[in-house]
């Protein structure tokens, strides 16, 4: 039986700047969006929200549903299921990683981000970070009502 993965992402977005967490990644510093992999008995929301605490130490509430990607890994072949959600803040929040694998969280624009992956030994997670914040920038948005925890 086919079983991809489950993850959700946060597009965090403040005055012009987005939060990226970095990791090191088959050797490179790697920026992703705060990310991670649903857990048993928790929904999407619950899960998108202990990600973003986790990996930025930043509490904020969902306000939408961006859009929900299929993609399949190239190096391990590994299938993913990826639900992406926008936060909105007023102001920068001051990042705290609670998650040992993050060596820092920072606030980019996107042609920082884009000159950070161009830099030797860093990259991007995934094409769906730079497709996320795209996504997110030509304005999708859809009601967090779409989604629903039928317990």
């Amino acid at each position: 039986m086919f079983k991809p993965n489950v993850t959700m992402a946060c597009v965090v977005h403040c005055k012009g700047k987005f939060l990226f967490v970095e990791e090191i990644e088959y050797g490179k510093r790697t920026l992703n969006q705060p990310a991670g992999h649903l857990e048993a008995n928790e929904t999407l929301l619950e899960g998108a929200s202990r990600e973003l605490f986790e990996e930025t130490g930043i509490r904020a509430e969902m306000a939408s549903l961006v859009k929900i990607y299929q993609w399949q890994a190239p190096r391990s072949k590994t299938d993913y299921l990826r639900f992406l959600f926008a936060v909105e803040l007023e102001d920068w929040l001051e990042p705290k990683p609670q998650d040992a694998d993050i060596t820092q969280a920072m606030w980019l624009t996107f042609e920082e981000f884009h000159h950070y992956i161009q830099q030797d030994g860093q990259c991007e997670r995934s094409p769906l970070v730079i497709q996320s914040v795209q996504d997110y920038l030509s304005g999708q948005r859809y009601p967090l009502s779409l989604l629903q925890a039928v317990v």
